[in-house]
């Protein structure tokens, strides 16, 4: 019960205690007062119609008797008149029946008032006449106890209803500050940090209240605390410090999870010697500051063309990781690039097109992180040997079809839902209980079947995202893969469907028709949400509101603030793969501590990802994760 309904009703039983207590003395008084009343006119009445009575009698006039009797008797003041003539023990009796009008039964049976009855003898001298014996009736006295109970119940309950309302009114008015710590108390336990609440006017209270404010600021300083540290190991370990950008570690492990996940796109490695001339010529002050200056040139320009990570991984040498873009949109890069490099050369005094060399290398499919290293690494002493400004490296793998042809194939399979379906584990840290099951699917075109790797690029380029979600969203529900277990199901939104406010119209309805939305999660990519917060803010709100949950996928990939898990508030978050692929003996697992601790500090579970090997996975045993996912357990294929 709570606190306003304790206190409520305490003052209610209180009232009706005191209300209930003065009627009943009001009800034994009027009572008693009744009785007295009946008794003392009992008393008058006996004596003057005994006196009135004597002349009647004297003469033997019963006639006359009768007729005095009955004048006073019709009165209804009596119940019974008994009149016992002495000289020859003729009696006469005058009765009423206890019927009273107005005055219920029930009332009456409830005996309230005794029979009241008196007796004389009627004398003349010393000559007794007669006996009369008279017993008053109980109409009066039950009328009016019955108005004056009546009157007292509806004053009451006129009083009990005045006095529930001002109850209600002042305590709501007085608990006002305690109901706003509740729910203040319920947005701070969702790691919500609004302003502070206003100090009340009652001392108790007030005090109160300004704890409350204080716990609120140690907790939002605790978490932002956590938020800087985060920051700050970022900059330290994984940030080159004279560029700002990535170094080679981020680098590297980047490379790891990109080739990871359904992907293409292109890496370029540049040798920029004119930064040697520059040092040479005006110190390492100002090499430090054309790098810097060049660093924010090419995220300026090269941004704009194809989402790309820029990494300075050694003293003279940058690598360009192209996350998603064909050979075209890789080449207009790569002119980009070359330019920008060149107008940055002419502000140094150096000529442009000498002193640097650029090897690019495609990704193909099933490529691994040393071949791909490998290829580039060829193509950029191709080019130094060739005193060529680049060098792309000649892949003998054959393009499986045009954008054209993609576009066809993959719009009739969204179409016919021809898609199948393959499922991951996500286990809980005790090896032996799942959490949820990640959807993976994959395309079969004649007799060729086809990865996620291989066509989820052209989805997203040829801006098929919403409508391939909607499509496997509807096809596990009518092929029956969500009752094929009780664990949850993982689907992995694409960037298109977390912009798109069609697809978020149509989840809506789908979730709040669907019998199984508790049973669905979504994956939300951690770059969508810096892309676009609005947007994806707006899709969880859809997803939460329907019974659904959805986490953050790739969590701490991105350079960014984690306030956003605030806002968002997911149910966990998946740890990028890259965590997986750092050394050990660097300072990584401080960065990948105080990530943990960000989310476990939002009462948010922590999925590890790209786990292939047991020693893998003991290494984040000291961080207390949740969960974990990879390799060490692989995709399984789905039986429809």
């Amino acid at each position: 019960m709570t606190l306003f309904r304790q206190i409520y009703s305490l003052l209610l039983g209180l009232f009706l205690v005191v209300v209930v207590s003065l009627a009943y003395v009001q009800f034994t008084e009027t009572q008693s007062f009744l009785t007295k009343q009946m008794e003392s006119d009992l008393n008058n009445t006996s004596h003057s119609l005994g006196i009135m009575l004597v002349p009647d009698l004297e003469a033997g006039d019963i006639v006359g008797a009768e007729t005095l009797i009955n004048v006073i008797f019709e009165g209804g003041y009596y119940q019974q008149v008994k009149l016992t003539w002495l000289i020859d023990g003729k009696q006469q009796v005058w009765e009423n029946s206890v019927k009273i009008e107005g005055v219920p039964q029930w009332f009456i049976d409830l005996g309230f008032f005794d029979t009241i009855s008196r007796e004389s003898t009627i004398t003349s001298g010393w000559l007794q006449l007669a006996k009369l014996e008279i017993t008053a009736h109980p109409g009066f006295g039950y009328n009016e106890l019955w108005r004056t109970m009546t009157n007292s119940i509806i004053a009451i309950s006129i009083l009990f209803l005045i006095a529930i309302m001002l109850a209600r009114f002042g305590l709501t008015w007085i608990l006002k500050p305690l109901h706003d710590i509740a729910e203040h108390a319920t947005e701070v336990s969702k790691r919500k940090f609004g302003p502070d609440l206003p100090l009340p006017k009652t001392t108790e209270l007030k005090s109160v209240v300004s704890a409350f404010n204080s716990m609120s600021h140690q907790l939002k300083k605790i978490f932002n605390s956590l938020d800087e540290e985060v920051t700050e190991l970022r900059k330290k370990n994984l940030v080159d410090q004279v560029s700002g950008l990535p170094n080679r570690q981020y680098m590297m492990a980047r490379i790891h999870s990109w080739l990871s996940e359904p992907n293409n796109g292109a890496l370029m490695m540049a040798k920029f010697d004119w930064l040697e001339e520059v040092h040479s010529k005006y110190g390492y002050q100002v090499r430090d500051e054309t790098i810097r200056l060049l660093a924010q040139r090419l995220q300026q320009q090269l941004d704009e063309i194809a989402p790309s990570v820029i990494a300075r991984i050694a003293a003279y040498e940058f690598a360009f990781l192209i996350t998603s873009a064909e050979q075209e949109q890789s080449s207009k890069y790569l002119h980009t690039l070359i330019r920008t490099v060149n107008q940055e050369m002419s502000k140094a005094g150096c000529k442009p097109n000498e002193q640097f060399a650029i090897g690019i290398a495609h990704r193909t499919d099933s490529m691994t992180v040393s071949e791909l290293l490998s290829q580039t690494d060829n193509a950029l002493q191709q080019a130094i040997a060739e005193n060529n400004v680049f060098h792309w490296f000649e892949s003998d793998e054959k393009q499986l079809y045009s954008k054209e042809q993609w576009r066809e194939q993959l719009s009739a399979a969204i179409t016919e839902k021809r898609f199948q379906f393959k499922w991951q584990s996500v286990y809980l840290n005790n090896q032996t209980t799942v959490l949820q099951r990640e959807l993976y699917c994959q395309l079969t075109i004649g007799e060729t079947e086809i990865h996620a790797g291989q066509f989820m690029p052209y989805v997203e380029l040829l801006s098929l995202g919403s409508l391939l979600d909607r499509c496997l969203i509807e096809s596990i529900v009518d092929n029956g893969i969500i009752e094929k277990n009780d664990e949850p199901i993982a689907i992995n939104l694409t960037f298109h469907s977390l912009r798109d406010l069609e697809f978020h119209k149509w989840l809506n309805q789908f979730l709040r028709n669907s019998h199984f939305s508790q049973r669905i999660v979504f994956d939300i990519p951690e770059a969508g949400i810096y892309s676009d917060p609005d947007a994806c803010q707006a899709l969880c709100a859809i997803i939460r509101d329907n019974g659904a949950h959805f986490g953050i996928d790739h969590f701490g990939r991105q350079f960014g603030s984690m306030a956003y898990l605030q806002t968002l508030r997911p149910s966990y978050v998946k740890l990028d793969q890259s965590f997986a692929y750092y050394d050990e003996n660097e300072h990584s697992s401080e960065l990948c501590r105080a990530l943990v601790n960000v989310a476990k500090g939002l009462d948010i579970q922590v999925i590890v990802t790209g786990i292939e090997e047991q020693a893998q996975l003991a290494r984040f045993e000291p961080l207390k994760t949740e969960a974990y996912m990879g390799y060490i357990s692989p995709p399984e294929k789905v039986l429809n």
